[in-house]
């Protein structure tokens, strides 16, 4: 049955007298009060083919602070379980049982079950900790927004179409085995006409050139699907019904990301219509991926985030959204949020010029909000927003210090892309992202 906590961990934790061993100590300490956390950790692994009986898993405590410390120093895998043999501050800060050295398989399997809910209750016990601690009071906050890509190459109609023939040549390669002598699964492989369209498209200058490639590339993905969509009625006499289930399952995942992508092929090549991103699909794999565009700058592919902090540098709040909304309509929510945890309005407040609008001004001080700094003016007076224009160019100030905030989660915490495949993975690796940086900084940032 798997623990809650490590049983008979080592009295004799070795941390390092490094800066970084001392780092781990102050948050393991912090973690040891807080046994409450690891219920929730507990709680996820009780998924789907993790069971209570049977052999001992790894501790609910210890695949806890395994995710914090892959998060925290940005390690893949394979280098985690390395460093947790190699290392004394890692294994101390882990709580490994005994000679116990998890493979990457385990590592991956059980960290990755941990929930975005989770992280995020977390993150509130490690804010309301800097609130007690007077180390963050949430009187004075600023706002900004940034893209956390996905896992993903540079899209385009044509490569979308090559993705689609090679995966659905690799479920028919899996149902030709399936199959065995029981049907006949008839099909032509199309992956390498399909490829040198692909790269011919690619090497063409000018639309009225490319046509003709796509024409033909549209033509074996259309083809390769009729393909499929026979391979899926004739498993059906297959007698091994949970393998044919899987690869069905599969079947009906693709097959509609697949239809949109011809459709949105055929819609803006062959008939030069302008798709709305609402309607676009980016990738067959991340198909939760958003079209972000942000002023003039490159087009990214991800997700936006929200995010407020306060004085200490602390994440207070992040919001991962849906689409590509406006700052200026997710200026409100973000303050609504901030008031519902620290139930008061900030005292002083600042955001970005995208924020800025006379509704969004009008609305902040309407719930208490004194002075209300944007960054950009917008139309709006200072004396509207603050008492004072030296208050005005302290808040303005106070508010670029965010961007060092964002640089710091996207360079050491690995903000700037997931390395998570799914939506909930996505997610989840946001916020345990979030929770690692908060944690670190609390942690220097704690009196002693």
């Amino acid at each position: 049955m798997r623990q809650e906590r490590t049983v008979q961990a080592s009295i004799f934790d070795l941390f390092a007298g490094h800066e970084i061993g001392r780092e781990l100590k102050a948050m393991s300490q912090w973690l040891d009060h807080r046994p409450a956390l690891l219920k929730l950790v507990a709680t996820d692994l009780l998924r789907r083919g993790v069971k209570e009986t049977g052999r001992e898993g790894l501790p609910a405590e210890s695949v806890l602070r395994c995710g914090l410390l892959k998060q925290h120093r940005q390690l893949s895998y394979e280098e985690l379980a390395f460093h947790l043999e190699d290392s004394a501050s890692f294994r101390a800060f882990a709580r490994l049982p005994l000679s116990w050295t998890p493979k990457k398989s385990v590592l991956h399997k059980t960290i990755s079950a941990i929930r975005a809910e989770t992280w995020q209750a977390i993150n509130q016990t490690v804010l309301q900790s800097a609130r007690e601690e007077k180390v963050e009071t949430g009187r004075v906050i600023r706002v900004d927004s940034t893209v956390t890509a996905a896992l993903m190459h540079q899209p385009s109609d044509s490569s979308l179409l090559w993705d689609a023939v090679r995966v659905m040549a690799r479920l028919l390669e899996e149902a030709d085995t399936l199959a065995g002598g029981f049907c006949k699964i008839a099909w032509h492989d199309h992956r390498r006409a399909a490829k040198k369209r692909a790269r011919a498209i690619k090497f063409t200058r000018g639309r009225p050139k490319r046509v003709p490639h796509y024409r033909e590339l549209i033509k074996l993905t259309r083809a390769t699907l009729a393909y499929l969509d026979q391979a899926a009625t004739e498993l059906w006499q297959v007698p091994d019904p949970i393998a044919v289930a899987l690869w069905q399952g599969e079947h009906c995942h693709y097959r509609p990301l697949i239809e949109r992508v011809i459709s949105q092929s055929v819609r803006r090549v062959l008939c030069g219509e302008a798709v709305p991103a609402s309607e676009k699909i980016v990738s067959l794999f991340e198909p939760h991926a958003d079209i972000i565009v942000k002023g003039s700058r490159d087009v990214e592919y991800g997700h936006k985030l929200n995010l407020t902090t306060g004085r200490s540098g602390l994440i207070l709040d992040m919001v991962i959204e849906s689409g590509n909304p406006a700052d200026s309509e997710r200026f409100l929510p973000m303050l609504e949020r901030h008031i519902d945890f620290y139930g008061e309005a900030p005292r002083q407040a600042a955001a970005d010029g995208g924020y800025a609008s006379r509704a969004n001004l009008s609305q902040a001080k309407a719930r208490g909000v004194r002075d209300m700094a944007f960054h950009k003016k917008a139309g709006l007076r200072i004396e509207d927003m603050v008492k004072s224009g030296w208050v005005y160019r302290k808040l303005r100030n106070f508010r670029a210090g965010i961007e060092a905030g964002i640089s710091c989660l996207k360079r050491a915490y690995g903000l700037a892309r997931c390395t998570w495949r799914g939506l909930d993975h996505f997610r989840a690796y946001v916020w345990s992202s979030v929770v690692a940086h908060n944690l670190a900084l609390f942690a220097r940032l704690k009196p002693t």
